[in-house]
């Protein structure tokens, strides 16, 4: 990191292992260029630089001395699955996705607004803003922007399936001291027995003055478990089936019972506090971790995570291996296709819309939150938009002129097909790995994919040469949803559902294809930086 460099916020916490992209830049291998990400200059406050990345192997995940031939092969300078990677590892939580994006649209040189406050906007400017430090909007507005132009939106979810405290989490059964847990979303929680897990979310803290402070935490070292039980007790799992009950038989390890350990399960004092419900030993760890006292932790709000960092793998390390695929990598891909879209002063010179994306928190519970999708954030972000850029004199009908040129891209990842399970997917809708995106199709409006929408994000990467494919889930099955129907319906503004084609969804550890994330980020970028010309050449009443 330069010397310059904006500071990571003082929440977030070190990496403890060296970076992926760190690594792989130390493996000998090709001439082309990498370096590392420097903060605008003065001279031109537009230009950021990233990481410029060389995948050939994958030191995190595996020790074997040799590299496959195929290997070997240059990858393309735009590459971002190294700065994925590192974006992934940072990312163990919504909040922390969120920090993270925060920090890299303050290097690009965005302007960070306040809901709250009043907003000076200026063709040409960018700008963003969070919402509860697990939900962001960032856009940039072209210098040829007039009132009752559209909003070019790219929108994904910072959220994954995950196992989350209770806000009671002290228990103990047999001598140990367990955490009390509860599922959010609907993951493969059979996964999450035996993997090494730790803990990172928020707390909020009491100041010496008496004020409140809110922190992000990450505990980066193992310090849970689930522990599966050995069959020797279990003969007939492998007939039956691994059917825990999710209740009783998902709780996690912390440690074995010591005689100063049991107080707070079984003496409470009058006023609850954190030390009341969770263990004094987890509540050591956090304090040790944030440099305060235990009494100054007055909230906790933490998920469990898996401490296996993000890697590349396969035997030419044409997958990523990781949690939280969905949904940061479409997250990533569209928060670095907007910075790299508006990077230079001429980028927005000609743009007549405004460039935008949404992250949404709460996706996989439904979306129905203060920072989900259901809630307006994205509509009255653009009104706001709308009545700031017509210095007062916007009425009614010029946001409704907005939203009737606006087009939204729902980014969420797509289920590939299975080597193993090919039966699950309909004939002639199988996408594969590294084939590029995935168009969404659902008659009964499960995605919001239309022929006409599906059409024009189809030209847009026609145009760049880069491909696409299309689901479509079988009849005698259900389908799943996004946030792309309840966006398009929230004011009627056209949309499409695609994503990243991936295996192992809503596993504690899951795969894609390492070129469908260089696919993906191109064609959001061309989207940005083409779709305005596009879309003037098709006229539907």
């Amino acid at each position: 990191m330069a010397a310059n460099a904006i500071a990571r916020f003082q929440f977030l916490q070190p990496y403890p292992f060296p970076k992926p992209s760190v690594l792989l830049s130390k493996v000998p291998h090709s001439s082309s260029p990498r370096f590392s990400i420097n903060v605008p200059n003065v001279n031109n406050p537009y230009r950021i630089h990233f990481r410029k990345f060389s995948a050939v192997t994958s030191p995190l995940c595996s020790t074997s001395g040799s590299i496959p031939e195929s290997a070997e092969s240059s990858e393309s300078s735009t590459s971002i699955v190294g700065d994925l990677l590192d974006y992934l590892n940072e990312s163990w939580t919504q909040f922390h996705a969120t920090a993270e994006a925060k920090r890299q649209l303050i290097a690009a040189g965005f302007h960070l607004l306040k809901e709250n406050e009043k907003w000076d906007l200026q063709p040409g400017g960018r700008y963003f803003f969070t919402r509860n430090m697990s939900s962001l909007v960032a856009f940039a507005i072209g210098k040829k922007y007039s009132i009752g132009n559209g909003f070019h939106v790219i929108a994904a979810h910072t959220d994954s399936p995950c196992l989350k405290l209770k806000p009671k989490s002290a228990s103990t059964k047999s001598g140990y001291l367990m955490v009390n847990v509860q599922l959010y979303g609907g993951g493969l929680w059979h996964t999450w027995f035996d993997r090494d897990l730790s803990v990172a979310g928020r707390v909020i803290l009491r100041a010496d003055d008496g004020s409140f402070l809110h922190r992000l935490v990450k505990i980066t070292r193992p310090l849970l478990r689930v522990p599966t039980l050995a069959i020797h007790l279990n003969r007939t799992v492998n007939q039956d089936g691994f059917k825990p009950n999710l209740e009783t038989q998902l709780i996690p390890l912390l440690a074995t019972k010591t005689e100063n350990a049991t107080a707070d399960s079984t003496e409470k004092s009058n006023v609850s506090s954190s030390k009341d419900v969770h263990h004094q030993l987890l509540l050591q760890i956090l304090s040790d971790e944030l440099s305060c006292k235990i009494d100054d932790i007055v909230s906790v709000e933490l998920n469990l995570c898996d401490t296996q960092p993000s890697c590349l793998g396969g035997a030419n390390n044409e997958f990523i291996f990781s949690g939280r695929l969905d949904n940061l990598a479409s997250s990533f891909c569209g928060l670095r296709a907007l910075v790299d879209s508006c990077a230079l002063p001429e980028d927005l010179s000609n743009e007549h819309a405004i460039r935008m994306i949404a992250l949404f928190d709460n996706e996989e519970v439904g979306s129905d939150s203060y920072q989900g999708a259901g809630a307006p954030t994205m509509f009255e972000a653009m009104r706001r938009i709308t009545h700031c850029l017509s210095h007062q004199s916007a009425g009614e009908s010029d946001f409704a002129r907005a939203i009737r040129h606006s087009f939204l891209v729902s980014a969420d990842m797509a289920h590939g097909v299975h080597p193993n399970f090919v039966d699950k997917h309909e004939e002639h809708h199988r996408p594969e790995l590294q084939k590029g995106l995935v168009i969404k199709h659902n008659a009964n409006q499960r995605y919001a994919t239309s022929g006409v929408t599906s059409f024009l994000f189809k030209e847009v990467a026609r145009l760049h040469s880069l491909p696409t494919q299309d689901f479509v889930v079988r009849n005698d099955m259900g389908c799943g949803s996004t946030i792309g129907p309840i966006l398009a319906s929230g004011v009627g503004i056209r949309t499409v559902d695609c994503g990243i084609a991936q295996l192992s969804m809503h596993s504690v550890r899951e795969i894609c294809g390492k070129e469908d994330i260089d696919i993906a980020y191109k064609h959001f970028k061309a989207f940005y930086q083409t779709f305005s010309s596009i879309d003037r050449k098709l006229i539907v009443d």
